[in-house]
């Protein structure tokens, strides 16, 4: 007799329609308290809402441009002061937290709790943190973004500095090799440009996430785009959200063509 083709077996046919319906739970126990909490109500007049506001919005007020500037480039100082902060702050911590080079097992679990409590929290959240402990401005911004992409950065270069290839650390340790040098001249040059490539990327998510950290009092943009979306200047916030959408997509192009060159190294 003949086997008649089959995508799954009983076994998993089961698994695959239990997922499903466990899934569909989910789903269905998530939505209840979204529609529980939602004023439908609303719904019907939403249309014509929103291209009210875009028509309050458009044209944007370009004669304030030249005073956006300034805030422009504190965005861009924030990001990168916060970006390098986290630099020399991740850097010993991605060591200590990789397998094949922390120097004891209870330094590598300190320092994984530190990176996912990094990781844990949003910049937004740590932005309000720091607002309140060293006052509204560029400051709480960078330290917000730096202690936001600690966690980010070390957790990808640890996990870079682990796949590593044996072969030139077991050679450099055959030859008698102390272990400093070791690391830095058979492990660092193999993660370097990974640790590069981090650093850029994370830089590029970092433009983005420091123009919404002034909403809480982190500079820059956001700052502006708080005030004027609460005072109803719709073209002022406009020409704010049109420079936040240029900045982002000009660091996107950066922080592509400097990863390209990374890997081509």
């Amino acid at each position: 007799m003949m086997k008649t083709w089959q995508k799954r077996n009983r076994g998993e046919a089961i698994r695959s329609w239990i997922g499903w319906m466990i899934f569909i739970i989910a789903l269905s126990a998530a939505w209840a308290p979204i529609a529980r909490e939602t004023q439908w109500e609303f719904l019907p007049t939403a249309p014509r809402e929103g291209i009210d506001l875009l028509s309050r919005m458009f044209p944007p007020k370009w004669s304030i441009f030249p005073t956006l500037l300034k805030p422009l480039m504190d965005t861009i100082h924030i990001a990168t002061l916060g970006t390098g902060l986290a630099v020399v702050l991740a850097f010993p911590l991605c060591w200590l937290a990789a397998g094949n080079t922390t120097p004891h097992k209870s330094l590598r679990y300190l320092a994984l709790f530190i990176i996912a409590s990094s990781r844990s929290i949003s910049s937004f959240i740590w932005a309000f943190v720091f607002v309140m402990i060293v006052g509204p401005g560029m400051l709480a911004g960078i330290l917000a973004i730096a202690v936001r992409s600690v966690g980010f950065m070390a957790k990808l270069s640890y996990e870079a500095i682990e796949e590593i290839a044996p072969e030139p650390v077991e050679a450099l340790e055959a030859m008698g090799a102390s272990r400093a040098q070791v690391r830095a001249f058979s492990i660092l040059p193999q993660v370097v440009p990974a640790m590069l490539g981090i650093c850029v990327f994370r830089w590029d998510i970092n433009v983005r996430e420091s123009a919404v950290i002034g909403y809480v009092g982190g500079g820059g943009l956001g700052l502006l785009l708080n005030s004027a979306i609460n005072a109803l200047y719709w073209r002022e916030a406009c020409l704010i959200l049109l420079l936040v959408f240029a900045l982002v997509l000009i660091s996107e192009a950066v922080s592509a063509k400097l990863r390209a060159r990374i890997a081509e190294w």
